[in-house]
């Protein structure tokens, strides 16, 4: 009896040792499958690698598992670049997807960084033949994906803005313009300087339908949003104060006037924000009677202070007139 049990025993080791040896050799197989560029074999075999052996306690079929858990990644990101090289587009996408995936699974964190830079530049390529037709209903559907898996990719961001904008979807288009600008500027300063630049287009722009239609709520309660997304953007406090000027609500004008002011960076800005002031003080002057000095004294302050722009001749000739 004792013999039997000492044969089954043995019986078992040598099971053991084959299954070692088996997911040993299959790993190797792998990687040659990798050496030989045959990428989608070596995915197989380390799958299989990792799920006979993620539960053994031999120590070299562990360091199997381990490996063959950062090389799968890689495979499937080896596999949508090829894809992607070959113009397969939709699957280069779902292979690079499944790169991303496995390495956050396996905590191969730079790895995964990289296939989703890969992807997004699939998405990029991909999305750039309609962005260029300018179908921007499909280009932007693309390139949010591509915008999803790598955000730094700020040529492929600026044309989803753009997608976005002349979509009439303002809200997301600024909403990414305000990620660019908000971007390190040491390395993306030209990121930011485009995205700045096309921002203040399309609000323009928008702005500019609006007061066609004499919405000048709807510029107030835009600038307002601006402001509380970002306390130091300038042009809404601009806009803000031309649209409570068009509704003729000087009081309003007076009471923002000096922090529009503040606001401006450039010495045109601030002039024409005290052009708006000097204007509401002048017509509440007009409004008196012409009786309220006190109307008329802070209008030829403010109007005083426009020095630059294009509104410096007409300030000079109101101060003049208000003066006499």
């Amino acid at each position: 009896m004792k013999k039997l049990f000492s044969l089954a025993v043995a019986l078992m080791t040598v099971c053991v040792v084959s299954a070692q040896n088996e997911l040993v050799t299959k790993f190797n197989d792998g990687a040659a499958a990798v050496s030989s560029k045959d990428f989608e074999t070596a995915a197989k075999l380390f799958d299989e690698v990792i799920d006979q052996g993620i539960d053994s306690e031999d120590p070299t079929v562990l360091n199997c598992v381990a490996t063959a858990k950062k090389y799968i990644p890689i495979c499937y990101q080896n596999m949508g670049a090829r894809a992607a090289a070959e113009g397969n587009f939709d699957k280069a996408a779902e292979l690079l997807s499944t790169a991303a995936d496995r390495a956050e699974l396996y905590g191969e964190t730079q790895t995964q960084t990289k296939a989703k830079m890969i992807l997004a530049k699939v998405y990029q390529v991909q999305g750039g033949t309609a962005f260029n037709n300018k179908d921007y209903a499909t280009a932007a559907e693309v390139f949010a994906k591509g915008y999803a898996a790598d955000p730094r990719n700020t040529e492929m961001a600026l044309n989803l803005a753009m997608s976005y904008c002349e979509l009439g979807r303002y809200d997301e288009g600024m909403d990414i313009y305000n990620n660019i600008m908000a971007m390190n500027p040491d390395r993306y300063a030209d990121a930011i300087a485009k995205a700045t630049e096309m921002k203040a287009l399309y609000t323009n722009n928008r702005v500019a339908k609006m007061q066609a239609d004499k919405d000048y709520d709807g510029i107030i309660a835009m600038a307002d949003k601006m402001i509380t997304e970002n306390p130091a953007d300038a042009l809404a406090y601009k806009l803000r104060l031309q649209a409570y000027s068009g509704k003729q609500d000087y009081d309003k004008v007076i009471e923002l006037g000096e922090e529009s002011a503040m606001a401006q960076q450039a010495e045109d800005e601030k002039s024409d924000i005290y052009f708006l002031i000097g204007a509401a003080y002048n017509a509440k002057y007009n409004a008196s009677g012409n009786k309220d000095v006190a109307m008329k004294d802070k209008a030829i302050e403010a109007l005083k202070k426009v020095v630059a722009g294009s509104n410096v001749e007409a300030a000079a000739k109101s101060v003049a007139d208000l003066s006499k």
